[in-house]
């Protein structure tokens, strides 16, 4: 359906509009279930006072002193508090030179509610009170089933926000700290960033040696290590150990800010499309409008002006409007709808809902979406009489209390191979090269390379070879060190690929889609992970503010582009893509963003969008079809081309057409709950 009222309409010109219209705003929703069931109580006396239906049915309304007034005086007050809504959403079209749905809706009540009111006071008339009132109920149910079943919260902004701490530690002269708020803060104070902790504004170590999970922003996997001199992201969360940071950006300078402003721009720019209902609805307005003003000017040449011709044109009007029309749709929506949240998707944006069916190119994040986004171990080596689980025994133990990622993914892999952790003392954290303690009266390293580098020490050869593959394929090497004299064993880690991932890229291959991958890892690691997963082209150390540049360079080519994302990073990305799909296990502002949610995080789910997208697309339009069909004869017929033979519809019976239309439409759309999503 078109624009919803209270919205803002300077928005209108923009593209920012159609995002907005669709907005399911609670209130909204509220508004149109209350003045439905209203409207609907109000209605059934109209109905049931009406001739037709009386004629219809055989039965005969009692009369009282008043009755005759029952009709119109209601249908009057379901004009007011039901139709005019539509009439207010109309002003838009119309200011938009588009019209759609609700300038045909709008047309359609207003001549039949002018023309009812006027036959009251005109001999020989017949009223189109209970049309009008059933119209307006039809629509006004399809409008709230349209909005229930597409509740939509643009919070991305807001969730970016809460990724900035509220307070800072800032260091004082005399060198102790003081809580203040963050807006306090300005270029060249310094702050203590405890272990844990969110870095509050952009900055330099000005002191101290950590590694910072900068992840949510820059697309990294690894934590990235620092000491003084380096560069550190507001945002960003501070791992094990303490820093102290010079202040060099704060506000609306800091990266984060940056990265909201782009989502923003990219949220406005998106382009805007008129969904297929209102399309449908906006030739049919044009028809109408043609096809009352050739029925007058026949009417008005072959027999004069009468109210009997004035009658014709305005059951053209009326018939024009079908009541299946309002729900061939929204029908489909909620079951659409529906159907994805059993199948893991949550549709936020109806657009890109249609506009998945005409995807060519998918472009996924590798951190947290292809890839768990976390550290795990791929691969052990062992030198000497250790084993594999004498040294996962001995590596879980050392880092037994560690929150440190490779210390996780190191007792993580101990725990899949069901290996127990061996009973350390004397722990101690070697700042910058691992860790160290003791294991049976034996002294234990466990580190990277810089450790092998301080203690000395030369790799046997088993260890050697295995550290130089696992580089070539840009995983990290651990290693465990006996007594500072001995490599006993190597571990490789590397972000962890999903199973589904692999699955995913060959269904969409199958479907003629290409995918890409983008990232801010090293040019080493995505091309390790693009050839592991037969990628068709990946874009590496991709910083933030350039991965929504990557989707528009694509479009630019003329490429429909899905984005897949899990990050902060990916925020601008996905509200630039024609389809943002956010995994549901990433970050609130990733899924913010997104115009679809893959609840599951499961990749294979892109794969079952595209099918209901292209399914859902083919059931909206079997079923406009069936609800504008009917017109292909019914306009005619009610503009009077048979009236030479003696054959003119009725508004009556037109109805009757209508109420068929609308029950087959119904029935269509039930089907595409059986369709199947299998990958």
């Amino acid at each position: 359906m078109s624009t919803h009222p209270d919205h803002d309409h300077d928005h209108d010109a923009s593209s920012h509009h159609h995002r907005q219209a669709h907005t399911d705003h609670s209130g909204h929703e509220q508004m149109f279930r209350r003045r439905f069931w209203v409207s609907l109580a109000l209605s059934l006396p109209v109905v049931y006072f009406s001739e037709f239906v009386q004629g219809t049915f055989g039965y005969t309304a009692p009369t009282f002193p008043g009755s005759v007034w029952i009709t119109p005086v209601l249908s009057i007050v379901v004009f007011a508090y039901g139709g005019v809504p539509f009439l207010s959403m109309a002003r838009t079209e119309l200011a938009n030179r588009e019209p759609g749905m609700m300038m045909l809706i709008s047309l359609a009540i207003t001549v039949a509610f002018g023309y009812s009111i006027a036959s009251l006071f005109i001999e020989g008339t017949t009223p189109f009170f209970w049309e009008l009132v059933t119209l307006i109920d039809i629509m006004l149910l399809g409008h709230w089933m349209e909005m229930r079943s597409v509740r939509q919260a643009s919070g991305a902004l807001d969730e970016l926000a809460k990724l900035m701490p509220d307070t800072a530690e800032r260091v004082t002269e005399s060198g102790d700290t003081e809580e203040v708020p963050v807006s306090a803060l300005s270029e060249g104070d310094v702050v203590l960033v405890r272990p844990g902790a969110s870095v509050p504004a952009d900055g330099e170590v000005a002191e101290g040696e950590s590694s910072v999970d900068e992840s949510m922003i820059t697309g990294e996997s690894r934590p990235v290590d620092k000491d003084a001199g380096s560069e550190v992201i507001a945002g960003t969360v501070n791992q094990d150990g303490s820093l102290r940071v010079r202040v060099t950006k704060t506000g609306d300078e800091t990266a984060l800010a940056g990265i909201m402003r782009l989502v923003e721009d990219a949220q406005q720019s998106k382009s805007r499309t008129q969904l297929l209902a209102d399309r449908a609805a906006g030739w049919l307005f044009y028809a109408a409008l043609a096809a009352a003003g050739v029925t007058a000017v026949a009417w008005v040449l072959a027999v004069g002006f009468s109210v009997g011709v004035l009658e014709r044109v305005v059951t053209v009007l009326v018939i024009a409007c079908p009541h299946a029309l309002g729900l061939a749709v929204p029908l489909v929506v909620a079951i659409n709808t529906s159907t994805a949240a059993r199948n893991g998707m949550l549709i936020r944006d109806r657009i890109a809902m249609e506009e998945a069916r005409n995807l060519d190119t998918v472009v996924f994040d590798k951190t947290g979406t292809l890839t768990k986004g976390e550290q795990g171990v791929v691969g052990v080596e062992t030198a000497g009489e250790w084993d594999e689980t004498r040294a996962f025994e001995v590596a879980a133990g050392v880092e037994g209390d560690s929150e440190h990622m490779i210390a996780r993914a190191i007792r993580n892999a101990a725990t899949d191979r069901g290996v127990r952790q061996a009973t350390v003392s004397e722990f101690e954290n070697l700042r910058g090269l691992g860790v160290r303690a003791t294991v049976e009266g034996e002294t234990v390293h466990l580190g990277g390379p810089n450790l092998i580098d301080r203690l000395g020490i030369e790799y046997p050869d088993e260890i050697a070879s295995f550290a130089d593959e696992a580089g070539s394929n840009a995983q990290t090497v651990i290693y465990l060190i006996r007594d500072e004299s001995e490599v006993v064993a190597a571990f490789a880690l590397a972000d962890v690929i999903r199973e589904e991932s692999r699955r995913a890229i060959e269904a969409l291959h199958a479907m003629g889609i290409e995918v890409a991958m983008l990232t801010g890892d090293s040019e080493d690691v995505a091309r390790a992970v693009s050839a592991e997963l037969g990628i068709d082209q990946y874009f590496a150390e991709v910083l933030p503010e350039e991965k929504d540049t990557k989707i528009a360079r694509l479009q630019s080519e003329g490429k429909r582009v899905a984005m897949v994302g899990d990050g902060v990073n990916d925020a601008p990305a996905l509200a630039r893509a024609d389809v943002g799909i956010a995994i549901g296990s990433g970050t609130d502002v990733a899924i913010e963003s997104g115009d679809i949610i893959l609840v599951d995080n499961d990749p294979v789910d892109v794969v079952r969008l595209v099918k209901l997208s292209k399914a859902s697309y083919r059931k909206m339009q079997e079923n406009l079809v069936w609800a504008t069909g009917y017109n292909v004869f019914a306009l005619p017929l009610a503009a009077g081309v048979l009236a030479p033979v003696g054959i003119l519809l009725s508004p009556a019976v037109g109805a009757v057409f209508m109420s068929l239309s609308t029950i087959i439409v119904a029935v269509n759309a039930r089907r595409l709950r059986g369709i199947d999503l299998s990958a």
